[in-house]
Order: structure tokens, then sequence, then C-alpha cells
């Protein structure tokens, strides 16, 4: 038997009008050509749809059980073409964010809560890019969006800029590091350094300073929250290094004090990696738009 989806409508419209004639209307065709269509469905099935001279018409126990399955699968029909409809307009999609940069979900959590507000039919999802490699997962269609300050010259892959940064030293108020004006790459010999659980090639303090200088601090630290990090090294614990941004967003606190990375500085920069397929429709644009302007705040502390 080949049930087609027009069948199942049919078969709904009959039982929700109650006879041939408004069910041929609801339909837009002709009565005539709707009995020819029953007869068939009926042919193939091999047995009566509805209970003949009833008025209004009713539909057979066999009726019954197709009509039930026209309201399961009519519904799921009309979803799945809502989504793509939604898909082809650029209103729903599906936006996976792999982030490469530890500090960086203090910074997107704010723009993710305005970008479901504005596109609820996108599908959003983070996911660590520090447990697998995030640019392979974005070529490979595992990922869709990738924060990363690492940009590759990769084929059909955008490295768009979202905003710069200053790795900036951390130190309590009381370290004898605190006297100085700016903290080069031998300062930190003999130091406990305080680091995000992040490999030393993904830090900007061991891959921008102390792995080109040769120095190697007494110990590492691993702490997962910024809050634990300016906790332990309020407490002379340890010294860090975290982006700029970061520490101003926390509340200021006179038990630790920040300084430059060497008299000319160091300055970063984050990229939203997107396959070049993607990089225009309107949802990932818009969650560009919204990761600068969240930047801009933090910035401004």
């Amino acid at each position: 038997m080949h049930i087609e989806f027009r069948h199942l409508r049919t078969i709904k419209a009959i039982h929700d009008t109650g006879g041939l004639a408004r069910a041929a209307d609801v339909l837009n065709m002709t009565q005539s050509a709707l009995s020819h269509q029953i007869k068939g469905i009926e042919d193939q099935a091999g047995v009566e749809l509805f209970v003949r001279r009833s008025k209004p018409l009713r539909l057979s126990a066999a009726g019954m059980k197709m009509l039930a399955a026209a309201e399961t699968i009519l519904p799921q029909v009309a979803a799945l073409e809502a989504e793509f409809t939604g898909l082809v307009s650029g209103k729903a999609g599906r936006l996976h964010i792999a982030i490469e940069c530890h500090a960086c979900f203090e910074w997107l959590f704010p723009v993710l809560e305005q970008f479901r507000k504005a596109w609820p039919e996108v599908d959003v999802d983070i996911r660590p890019g520090l447990a697998f490699d995030a640019l392979p997962a974005l070529r490979k269609e595992d990922v869709d969006l990738v924060v990363s300050s690492d940009p590759e010259d990769l084929p059909e892959t955008d490295f768009t800029p979202l905003f710069d940064y200053e790795p900036v030293f951390v130190a309590a108020a009381q370290h004898p590091l605190a006297a100085k004006d700016v903290i080069e790459a031998e300062d930190f010999r003999g130091q406990i350094l305080i680091t995000y659980p992040v490999d030393r090639a993904r830090l900007d303090i061991f891959s921008q300073l102390l792995t080109p200088a040769k120095v190697e601090p007494a110990s590492v630290r691993q702490v997962e929250l910024t809050a634990v990090i300016l906790l332990l090294v309020a407490s002379n614990r340890g010294v860090a290094v975290l982006p700029d941004w970061v520490v101003r967003q926390v509340r200021y606190n006179s038990d630790y004090v920040t300084r430059p990375l060497t008299k000319a500085g160091i300055t970063r920069r984050l990229y939203a990696a997107t396959r070049s397929d993607d990089t225009s429709k309107p949802y990932m644009a818009h969650l560009i738009r919204l990761a600068r302007q969240e930047a801009v705040k933090l910035q401004r502390g």
C-alpha cells in the first residue's frame, strides 16, 4: 500500500468538516476528484475507509486508524517544513561554539544571553575548545564558531577580529615585584605562577614571553576560576597573568596590583573563526556584533 501525505490530509479534512463537499473546498479540489482519490486509497488498502450512507460522513475502523496516523504525522511534517523555512530564511540554524580562551567564558555568557532573545530558533551550545582541536572540529562541522587568539591560514575559514586585549601581571600589593613599574620575563624565575588549567602553548604568558625567553617559573599552579586566582594572588600565594579586561571586570581590590609585561607591552587579539559559507549568515553576523559590543563594555570596566 502506498500512502502519501495528501491522502492523510484528505482523511483529516473529511473527518474535520463532516462531508465531501466541504472537505473539497478546504483542499481546493473538486468533489469528483476527492471521491476519486478516496476510491484509489481504498482500492490500495483493500478496506473501506468510510461508513457509507451515514450523515455526517463517518470514518470506518480502518479510516480511524488512518486518521490517527494523520494526526501524528502531519504535525511532524508541518514542524519540519517550518524548520526548513527558518533555515532557508536565516532565522533558524545551529551555533555550536568552541572557546580556546579560558577566561572568555565570563565575557561570552552575557553575549549569548542577548543573542538567545534575538534568535530563539537558533540552537546554541558551548564546547570548551581546550579538550580537543577546535579548528579541525570547525572544518569538520562539529562546531560552527571558534573563539581563538591564534589565527591560521586555513582554506574556506574566516577569522573575524573581535577585540584586542593586553595580558597584565597581577601580584599581591606587598609582593616584591609590585614595586616594579614593568615586569620582564626574568622576573618570573623563582615565582609560583598561577594559571588557568590550559596547555602552556595556549597561555599568553608562556607563548608570548616565557617560552621565547627560555624562562621557567619555580612552579605552576592551575586554578579553574578567575575569582580564586585573584584570591590566591591577593593572599600572596603566587603571581598571575590575566587579560586586562578580566581584571577590570572584577571589583577593585587594594590587596593586589597590576603591571604591564615588558616595556613595549604585549597586545593580543581575539578572533571569531567561522566557515566562510557561514560568516555572512544573519545570526552569525549578529553574534559577532554583540561580542564586539560586550568587549567594549568590559574594556571600559
